[in-house]
Order: structure tokens, then C-alpha cells, then sequence
């Protein structure tokens, strides 16, 4: 509902109270005091306040690797063994009290008539609805501040879930779920009282039909176990109602048709409910006609030149943030503050986040869609030191694996897979260097040489440092920049045959081609090999510089007429990649924003802005 109440406004000075300092309670207050929040913990026992302490001081990092925005520091946490003195002047109070329901509601009355008059409250409970623990005996000017919010187990279980006591005022829902956010949890809204909230019902549904799947001898848990993992469990497996959407929900229907009528089942909230609000009106997922679509909504059109054009949802992308930002609050830590975020632009709520953190200064980012891994490299501990290292993890960040240690190359930069032949190319800036090497580590090559690492006057030559690359598999070329001085306007992209041809060296190769000379400082590269497209960015000096580019390529040399600026005004961009689908490109750079520029006109978006410092990215469709 929505009312004339006061709402507070988040504050980082007013506390934030957590009634309860046990196993769930002392979690809930690293939530907060991760993204800088003060946290005021209540409980009558000193030694479990002591604990939730210890607890909060020990493994704050854990939970400051999910906030998007890292606070310089986490917020003060202070105990209390009393509830008044605690809630004083508090903004939002959360129980986290033994499920015991007498409990709950004269602890509720204490929390109204301690707290301040704006302060909202709200219970952890997952069995009882806020409505019965404090709906009965407080006033209408409480009630519309009261809800359910319930944390699951951060953070490793980071999902939080809000629900309304009936009387909630509506407003109360946005504010907490960004502030959640902000706190880097997941929240989610049951927009109805519900028994068992959102989650528990669904594990509800799931545990009711494994149960009867077994009772009945149909199947044994292992190949339940396994028909989930192979559904639902994979990096393209779709989620339940996408799922729904792509089947078609009047095939849906018919399905669940069946079971009704086998089973003498109730569909009037299934069958009947699908076909009247969905397929009645020709929302049945994705063969709809365009513009109905089904649970979700259909893909946006916009109009480009007075055609309307289809805008799918966003890829997810990865980011490597270099780790030299204002975000890394310590300098004495920036060579190992390095991070890897995921992100999806357009989805309300989404802030990067942290997957993989520590890293000695990343830079190159790919994905291989063949083995759902994601490769990088790490230029070391500084630019200056020979300790460059490449790296591959699965998609969330798990199974972390060495491809080449510490010290193998020097400083790694640009990396681009090759999924045909499982191979991941790589540029040595320093090393002045072009390489490849197998998926698993093995066939560790060097393909150019562009100056000899014992000859100083080639160390500090800069026209010779290779930083960029792309391949275009088609036609067995490989793609390089020799980026040059800073800002000097003599940078330089070259390319030579996906093999060192026979006979000659990485260093001597005689089918080295240059591309484009004379550029201000050329960055990254990216391929498209469908238009024989060569992109790439540039953080030279204004006006040329700073900017993303393309130009055609031909059969021996780049097409002059066709290079173009296509966006200009980056904060020295860095990484980039092509999204052909959607005829979108999107670039991070060193001032900590992340871009989508639009291929037909031109148009630049910022997705993401704050004080990181991002270099790589990566897609996933």
C-alpha cells in the first residue's frame, strides 16, 4: 500500500540494528558494515556478542568481494546488550531471534516503543509472516514500515527475501532492495503474503514431486540427481520460466492438461489461469507474434531511421577491473587487488560482481563457449618485473587453473581464444612478443619477436611492444598492435599468418604485414571475420585518440577510405568486444566505465560507472 508516512532515507550514520548475534544474525551484520553501513548488534548474551564481533572482524573480506562499490573501509560495528539503547536512533532494525513466536512479538513491542518513529522494522523469520508477529497490537504507523526480509546464509547463499505484512508502504521495497544491493546480496520482493515466501515454495514444489517420483519406483536419486544437472545445470541451460517462454506456454498448458486430468488435479490456477491471462491473447513465449512475447515481456524494438529495429537482452559480460583504481583503498595493495566481475547491462539492480579477486594486475579477458571457461592474463606484481602469469576458471569463477606460472612471460596483455583448436593467443608487451598455447597449458609458442629481451635499447624502444590482438581464423591471419609511446602518435597494427612459416624464426618472419601506421596509441583489437572488420581502441591523445575504430580489411592491406571513428571521449579505453547480434560494441576503460556504442549510429551509452579501473571484457549470449 502506499501512504503519506515518512520513510527513512538509508543512512551510513544512523545505525542499522540486528536483534540477534547467533549464526545468521552476526552475517546479516557483515552484510551491512561491507558496504560501509553502521551495524549496532543487540543480544543479552555478551559472549555471543563477543562472537558476532570476532565473527564480523574475521571474515569481512568474504563479504566485501560481492559489494559493487567497495567501501574504503567496512562500516563500525558496535554490541549492546540493550534493545533501547541499541534502537535509539536507528533507521532499520532486523530480529534474527529463535523462531519462537511469543518471542518475536514482545520483542516487536519493545522495538516500537524504543525506536524511532520512522525507524522500519523488519523480521528475518522464514516461518512467520510479519503480519502475525507484529500486525496485531502496532499501529497503523508501524505496520506500513513492517515486512519480512530474510536472509538465507551470506555469503555464500547470498539471496535475500522481502515480503509485505499486508500494510506495507510500497516505496519501503525499491529503497531496501538498492540498499541490498549496494550491500552486494540478491534481493527479491514477494509482492503478496505468501507461506514459505518466493524460494520455499519452489523447493516445496521441486522436494513434493522427487518424493512421489520416488515413492512410486519410478527412478532413483542419482538419476534425478543427474537428469537436474544436465537441465538445469549447465552454463546454457535456460531458468524455469525462460524455459517456459522458449517451449511455448500453450504447449505448457497441454502438458499440464494431462497431469490434471490423471491425477484429478485442481488447474485452475495452472491449466485455466496459463491459458486465460497467456495464450488466450497470444502470449506464448518466443514463436508469439512480435511485440506479445509470454512470462517475459518481448524483446524491445527502437527505431533506427525510421525502422524499427529488435533490441535482444544483454550478454553477460566479464570485466577485469586492473585493480589501480580508487576503489582499492590500500596502494601498498594495488598488485594483488586485481578482480574479475561479471555483469549484465539492463538488468534493474545489477551491479558487477566480484567472482575471482586478488589478481596481480589483469588485463586480457576471453570466454571459451566450447569448455564454459574463461581464460586472462595477469601482467605481475608491476610492468617493470618479469612474473606475467595466464589463468582460466569456470564461468562462476571456480576451478581456478594455471596455464603458464609467474615468470613464463613478462607482461601478458590481450588475450583472444581460439575454440576451433582450443588455443588462447596472447600479446607480451614488454616481453615485445606475440604467443599461443593450448587450452591445458601445453604448447607454449612465441609466433613473433618483435625485439630481443637482452638488448636494452629494444626493452625501452615502445614502438616494439605488442599489446593488442585478434584473429581472423578464416582467413589464418593473426592480428597485432605495437601500441608505441604514450600519446606519441606512432602506434602501428600488423598481422602475419596464424603460423610461423617453415624455416623461418618467430623473429624473423617474412610475412609480417603492416595494417595501419601513424595511429596515437592502438589498444585492443577485436575481429569481426563475417564483414572482414578489424576494430579497435585507442588512447592516444584527443581528438584521434581516446576513441574506438574500425577500418575494412582487404585481401593485402587495410582499405584506407573505410577507417571511421565510431566514438570518441573515453577516459583511456582499453578493452573491447563486438556483439554482432546486436550490432553493439562495448568498451571498459581505465576511468572505471564500462560502454555500449551503437554500430548503426553511433550512439554511446554508459552501462556501468565507479571508481574501478577496467581493462578486459568478455561476452556471453
Amino acid at each position: 500500500m502506499s501512504t503519506t508516512t515518512t520513510i527513512p532515507h538509508p543512512s551510513k550514520t544512523r545505525p542499522i540494528v540486528v536483534i540477534g548475534a547467533g549464526i545468521l544474525g552476526r552475517r546479516i551484520a557483515a552484510v551491512f558494515s561491507s558496504a560501509g553501513y553502521t551495524v549496532h548488534i543487540s543480544d543479552p548474551s555478551s559472549s555471543a556478542l563477543d562472537s558476532a564481533r570476532t565473527y564480523v572482524s574475521t571474515h569481512i573480506h568474504e563479504f566485501t568481494t560481492h559489494t559493487p562499490h567497495p567501501s574504503s573501509s567496512p562500516g563500525q560495528i558496535s554490541t549492546f546488550t540493550s534493545i533501547p539503547e541499541a534502537v535509539a536512533t536507528a533507521w532499520l532494525v532486523i530480529e534474527a531471534v529463535p523462531e519462537i513466536l511469543p518471542l518475536k512479538k514482545t520483542l516487536f513491542a519493545d522495538l516500537h516503543a524504543h525506536s524511532p518513529a520512522d525507524c522500519i522494522l523488519a523480521s528475518n523469520s522464514s516461518s512467520y509472516k510479519s503480519r502475525l508477529i507484529g500486525g496485531g497490537h502496532l499501529p497503523l504507523s508501524r505496520r506500513v514500515l513492517l515486512l519480512n526480509m530474510h536472509f538465507t546464509m551470506p555469503p555464500s547463499i547470498r539471496t535475500v527475501e522481502l515480503m509485505t505484512c499486508g500494510e506495507t508502504d510500497e516505496r519501503v521495497f525499491p529503497m531496501l532492495s538498492e540498499v541490498l544491493s549496494e550491500c552486494g546480496v540478491i534481493p527479491v520482493t514477494a509482492r503478496k503474503e505468501s507461506t514459505g515466501f518466493i524460494f520455499n515454495r519452489l523447493w516445496a514444489a521441486i522436494k513434493r514431486e522427487i518424493l512421489l517420483i520416488l515413492a512410486e519406483g519410478v527412478s532413483e536419486p542419482k538419476e534425478i540427481d543427474l537428469l537436474w544437472e544436465e537441465m538445469f545445470g549447465r552454463k546454457e541451460s535456460l531458468p524455469p520460466c525462460r524455459l517456459m517462454d522458449a517451449v511455448g506456454l500453450d504447449t505448457v498448458a497441454d502438458i499440464e492438461e494431462n497431469y490434471v486430468r490423471e491425477r484429478g488435479l485442481d488447474g485452475r490456477w495452472t491449466v485455466d489461469w496459463v491459458r486465460e491471462k497467456y495464450v488466450s491473447v497470444g502470449r506464448v513465449g518466443k514463436k508469439a507474434d512480435e511485440g506479445l512475447g509470454g512470462l517475459y515481456p518481448p524483446d524491445l524494438t527502437e527505431d533506427v531511421n525510421g525502422k524499427k529495429k529488435v533490441v535482444g537482452e544483454a550478454p553477460l559480460l566479464y570485466l577485469l577491473d586492473v585493480g589501480l583504481g580508487a576503489n582499492t583503498s590500500d596502494i601498498e595493495k594495488v598488485s594483488t587487488a586485481g578482480r574479475i566481475l561479471k555483469f549484465q547491462p539492463g538488468i534493474t539492480g545489477m551491479a558487477p560482481v566480484t567472482i575471482i579477486s586478488g589478481q596481480s594486475l589483469p588485463d586480457g579477458i576471453d570466454v571459451s563457449q566450447t569448455t564454459g571457461r574463461i581464460f586472462w592474463t595477469n601482467m605481475g606484481q608491476s610492468t617493470s618485473t618479469h612474473d606475467g602469469s595466464v589463468h582460466s576458471a569456470t564461468l562462476d569463477g571456480q576451478d581456478i587453473c594455471t596455464l603458464l606460472p609467474a615468470g613464463a612471460v613478462h607482461t601478458p596483455k590481450q588475450l583472444v581464444v581460439d575454440d576451433t583448436t582450443q588455443h588462447v593467443y596472447f600479446c607480451d608487451r614488454e616481453g615485445m612478443s606475440v604467443h599461443r598455447v593450448r587450452f591445458d597449458g601445453s604448447g607454449h609458442e612465441v609466433l613473433v619477436r618483435t625485439g630481443a629481451l637482452d638488448d636494452a635499447t629494444h626493452r625501452g624502444d615502445m614502438t616494439r611492444w605488442c599489446v593488442g590482438i585478434a584473429l581472423d581464423r578464416k582467413n589464418r591471419h593473426v592480428y597485432w598492435t605495437q601500441k608505441g609511446p604514450s600519446k606519441g602518435g606512432k602506434g602501428r597494427i600488423f598481422r602475419a599468418g596464424l603460423e610461423v612459416p617453415a624455416g623461418q624464426t618467430a623473429d624473423g618472419r617474412e610475412d609480417v604485414e603492416m595494417v595501419l601506421e601513424g595511429l596515437p596509441e592502438p589498444i585492443d583489437l577485436e575481429f569481426d571475420e563475417e564483414e572482414g572488420m578489424l576494430y579497435w581502441t585507442d588512447r592516444g591523445e584527443h581528438p584521434w585518440g581516446c576513441s574506438l575504430n574500425r577500418v575494412k580489411v582487404g585481401g593485402e592491406v587495410a582499405v584506407q577510405e573505410s577507417r571511421e571513428v565510431l566514438a570518441r571521449h573515453f577516459n583511456e579505453p582499453i578493452g573491447l568486444k563486438v556483439d554482432r547480434k546486436d550490432k553493439k560494441v562495448y568498451v571498459a576503460d581505465l576511468g572505471g566505465s564500462m560502454y555500449c556504442v551503437d554500430l548503426d549510429d553511433g550512439e554511446k551509452k554508459v552501462v556501468w560507472r565507479d571508481e574501478g579501473c577496467y581493462t578486459g571484457v568478455a561476452l556471453v549470449k
